[in-house]
């Protein structure tokens, strides 16, 4: 199965220029756990899931992969 969540992550991060130290810190969770979601080595919570689509202004949806925006 595809990481769909780590590749639309790893894309926001890079068009908000943020490093996954600073992103993890907003989002209050450790950069390794970031890096293993970029690298789909790890899942995110629901709640995880929504902390990112509302940090970043996207639906949970468009982060999963069952949509295009």
């Amino acid at each position: 199965m595809k990481n769909l969540f780590g590749e639309r992550l790893k894309e926001l991060l890079q068009e908000k220029e943020l490093s996954i130290n600073k992103f993890a810190a907003a989002l209050g969770v450790s950069p390794s756990i970031v890096s293993a979601w970029c690298r789909g080595l790890k899942q995110p919570t629901a709640d995880n899931i929504a902390a990112v689509a509302q940090f970043f202004g996207v639906t949970a949806d468009y982060l999963l992969g069952l949509s295009d925006y």
